[in-house]
């Protein structure tokens, strides 16, 4: 006979489990400090921001910082074009990620092996060491000062993660779903888009969100392609206002800030089941 297993008493839980949940939330805690820092500061009036003594509360909070952000002139067309370039990216990586992923999961052709390799290999160079023959490749095809400078390389470099991510997606969906739907007079393009598509819909979910951070909190490629026309600036270029040469606007620059980070929390909300779905695999046989 066997020995009886310990009782377990209900509402206790084990400590390993208890140590994990304190270092999540501590890890949590520690990730989300620096946002809270960023929203307390822009909040904060201009005597606190400057003074010694940091605390992390303030008794007084004020609108002043958010009031300087939002009479820069200009701001409604700068939040425009980061909008435009985002969704832009958003919107044509998704596409053209699903179809490629189509293309490379589902039919054999030769260089596929190469094709996909290639994509690791734009994934491991650095941004910083293109951003100098992109700055050419731009001038000599007339797009500096433009909007599309910024969506065509968002876009060029969002396109290899994505398309990698969803050729697990595309594996994923039995061959013998596609089979059933030729059976039934389904095209290739309607098994495509009205079949395939909302399978994988999940998987396009989380690379969009990749895609939109990425594309939205762009400095790098703002700054080097954006030279002479203002009217083309994104929201990071704006914060330039606020760093000045005797003293930095810290209240403006949070606040700033805050008001960059909305539009990614909105649309993080709107995703979330989507994204959760996606990140776990979200396509089953």
């Amino acid at each position: 006979m066997t020995a009886p297993r310990a009782l377990r008493v209900p509402g206790t839980r084990r400590p390993g489990r208890l140590l994990a949940e304190a270092a999540a939330l501590l890890t949590a805690a520690v990730v989300a400090f620096p946002l809270y820092w960023m929203v307390l500061s822009a909040f904060k009036p201009a005597g606190e921001i400057q003074s010694t003594e940091a605390r992390p509360w303030t008794l007084s909070p004020s609108l002043d910082s958010f009031r300087r952000v939002f009479e820069q002139q200009d701001f409604g067309r700068y939040f425009l074009n980061s909008l435009l370039v985002a969704t832009a990216v958003v919107l044509a990586s998704a596409v053209v990620a699903f179809l490629a992923a189509t293309a490379v999961t589902r039919f054999r052709f030769r260089f596929r092996t190469t094709i996909l390799v290639m994509f690791l290999v734009a994934q491991m160079v650095p941004v910083e060491a293109l951003t100098i023959p992109l700055f050419f490749l731009m001038r000599d095809a007339g797009l500096l000062n433009t909007l599309g400078s910024l969506v065509l390389p968002h876009l060029a470099f969002s396109l290899p993660f994505a398309i990698w991510m969803l050729r697990g997606f595309v594996r994923a969906v039995p061959e013998a779903l596609e089979e059933q739907a030729r059976i039934d007079g389904a095209s290739h393009a309607r098994f495509l888009w009205t079949i395939l598509f909302p399978l994988v819909l999940p998987g396009l979910v989380a690379t969009s969100v990749f895609s939109f951070i990425s594309t939205w909190n762009d400095f790098l490629f703002a700054k080097s392609f954006l030279i002479s026309d203002t009217s083309q600036s994104t929201l990071p270029m704006a914060l330039l206002v606020f760093f000045k040469p005797d003293e930095n606007d810290w209240g403006g620059i949070m606040a700033g800030s805050t008001v960059m980070t909305v539009p990614v929390l909105v649309f993080f909300v709107l995703v979330q089941r989507r994204l959760v779905s996606g990140l776990g695999g979200a396509v089953k046989d």
